[in-house]
């Protein structure tokens, strides 16, 4: 059985949850959070500082987390809700599927459209078996530090 220092949080939560409410009463309805500018200076900080960790421990993916950061300011929410779900598949994805993935992908991006669309039939109509063959024989690149 793991320890509780191994579990994760989201198998924690319920439980601290239902040992906080007494049983036959429900949690009072939560007050809606203020906006930002009504925030008190320690919650804006509690909410600001892992994002300062992450920036000061990682000199060099800066750049990136800057371009990410422009990048995300410029969608509109629906772009944004599908690089949430987006991301979230990928979590989700196993590490065979996400290998494969990766690999096509990347031959994808290096092909002119008309040929992409091609790829992305073929892919559609390939067996797990013939998928399979296909990453092995078109390998993803190495994967960058993130």
């Amino acid at each position: 059985m793991p320890s509780i220092r191994h579990t994760p949080l989201s198998l924690l939560l319920p439980l601290a949850f239902a040992l906080a409410v007494p049983a036959g009463r429900a949690a009072p309805p939560e007050a809606p959070l203020p906006s930002w500018d009504q925030l008190t200076d320690a919650q804006r900080e509690t909410l600001v500082a892992p994002v300062r960790q992450r920036w000061d421990d990682n000199p060099g993916k800066r750049a990136r987390m800057l371009a990410h950061a422009e990048r995300w300011q410029q969608m509109d929410p629906a772009q944004r809700e599908r690089a949430r779900r987006g991301a979230e598949r990928w979590r989700q994805m196993d590490p065979e599927k996400r290998e494969a993935m990766r690999a096509l992908y990347a031959r994808l991006r290096s092909l002119p459209e008309a040929e992409r669309e091609e790829l992305r039939e073929e892919w559609r109509a390939m067996t797990p078996e013939q998928r399979r063959a296909w990453v092995k024989a078109n390998p993803p690149p190495e994967r960058r530090d993130r």
